[in-house]
């Protein structure tokens, strides 16, 4: 055997398998919508004259989110909503093997991991929802409120201000249980979600994980932002502040 080879053999048997838990346009949308979201919220207090950059920080999001929900029907294996929000039993399951201390192991998100997921993307959807609606009627105005009422202005505002600590409290939770997780559980959630891969083990959910193809990914890309501008434009909004 070349020393190359034996090599080779050596450092397989000291690193443990790794399998494929995320596939990458997943990864890149959750990081990507993470930055656009501390981007929208540093652009409201620091330097936007006129929030035009918190304005498109918003479309972008609107865009991820409504790509994150193909995708989420569409894409990977983990990706797919239908494999990772499962009924109140899957979550008290998961919560009772936490208590026991023998907690049980996904590849993809947790029971109670995936109703965290669509809680944020709920919540971010509402809060750019919402502030197409908003205006201070001084300097901004969002890209719907020519042909929106005084008063459908005046509760999107509203909303638009009331759901910010909600959703700093559930993305502050959210970070932590990440940590936590990684830094004390058997999977460093925070490293696969970057790599895309966790060591092998036993799952509840099948591994490894099925990625969803590319070119899919573009194209529920280009619908997510024919849906977000092109729903504005026809609603006789204006999509480009």
């Amino acid at each position: 055997m070349s020393i190359a080879r034996r090599a080779d053999v050596t450092a397989s048997a000291e690193s443990p398998a790794r399998v494929l838990a995320w596939d990458l346009p997943t990864r890149l949308a959750k990081w990507l919508l993470a930055a656009l979201v501390g981007l929208a919220f540093a652009s409201k207090y620091y330097g936007d004259i006129g929030l035009v950059w918190h304005q498109w920080n918003g479309l972008a999001i609107l865009v991820l989110v409504v790509f994150r929900l193909f995708w989420g029907i569409v894409g990977g294996s983990t990706a797919r909503f239908a494999g990772f929000l499962r009924g109140p039993g899957a979550v008290a399951a998961y919560a009772a093997s936490l208590l026991r201390g023998r907690p049980q192991h996904f590849l993809g998100h947790s029971p109670a991991g995936g109703w965290m997921v669509a809680a944020l993307l709920a919540l971010v959807a509402a809060q750019g929802l919402t502030g197409l609606f908003t205006s201070d009627d001084i300097v901004v105005y969002g890209p719907m409120t020519a042909v929106a009422s005084d008063a459908t202005i005046a509760s999107a505002s509203a909303w638009h201000q009331r759901l910010y600590p909600f959703l700093l409290a559930l993305i502050g939770l959210h970070v932590a249980v990440n940590v936590a997780y990684s830094l004390f559980g058997r999977d460093n959630l925070i490293a696969a979600m970057i790599t895309g891969r966790k060591p092998a083990g036993s799952f509840v959910d099948r591994a490894p994980a099925t990625p969803g193809a590319i070119g899919r990914a573009l194209a529920c890309l280009a619908a997510a932002i024919a849906v977000v501008f092109g729903g504005i434009a026809l609603a006789g909004g204006d999509p480009f502040p």
